[in-house]
């Protein structure tokens, strides 16, 4: 629920999704899910103009902008893992291939063309992969100790990372049997599916940014305030 430009983040990775057309939302509930919950409660009313007469207690709505979201808020308890919490909503996924993310990365990921490489390879599991940004600068030296070349802050060419964003077929909840809820995502599920050949890796070369951190809030700000949010894809 941090905020950029007066939004929480979730509501940005929401609407990236509901520019494509995806508007069917289930959300994973852990810590402070009350103050997520009150904020989908009051979505509506927060986002329409009213008339209150407080003489009768009544209100009628003039118009609203909300969204076209339909949002499941699941709690899946205060400490559990991300493979466990993935668990508990497969009641709520059905029969279909369904998408997965975290609730701190934004992207100008076009999510159509991710689904439609999902459903041509067939696998079970779909990865969005991102280039990983050096956190420093780097210095060329020769062997006196003389700067070769100054190089400013970029992408390692050489490093892709994974970027949430899944595309995942229902037979995923197969690689989530047992006790889940102290098991991350990230260990025993992708790696067992990365064993049975079943994930495959969909590379994004534009804008990504995850915001682990006071510093990434801060530039994710700034993007916003500069009109330089490569992820707000919606008008």
């Amino acid at each position: 629920m941090v905020e950029i430009g007066g939004r929480p983040i979730l509501w940005h990775i929401m609407k990236i999704y509901s520019h494509f057309g995806f508007n069917d939302f289930v959300i994973c509930l852990g810590y402070k899910g009350y103050v997520i919950k009150e904020y989908f409660m009051n979505y509506f009313l927060h986002n329409s103009d009213v008339t209150i007469d407080v003489a009768n207690n009544s209100m009628q709505v003039l118009g609203s902008k909300t969204e076209a979201f339909k949002v499941t808020l699941v709690d899946t308890g205060l400490n559990t893992k991300t493979a466990g919490r993935l668990k508990l909503v497969e009641k709520h996924v059905g029969n279909e291939d369904f998408m997965l993310t975290y609730g701190d990365g934004v992207a100008d990921i076009d999510l159509n063309n991710l689904v439609r490489f999902h459903q041509a390879h067939g696998k079970i599991a779909t990865v969005t992969a991102v280039r990983m940004d050096a956190r420093f600068g780097g210095i060329e030296l020769n062997e006196f100790g003389a700067v070769g070349a100054f190089k400013e802050k970029t992408k390692d060419d050489s490093k892709w990372i994974n970027g949430g964003f899944f595309v995942l077929k229902p037979h995923v909840f197969q690689y989530l049997k047992g006790e889940m809820s102290e098991m991350m995502w990230e260990d025993e599920p992708l790696e067992k599916l990365t064993r049975d050949g079943e994930l495959q890796a969909y590379k994004h070369n534009g804008f990504w940014k995850c915001m682990d951190a006071l510093r990434d809030k801060i530039e994710l700000e700034k993007l916003w305030e500069s009109d330089q949010s490569k992820w707000k894809l919606w008008e």
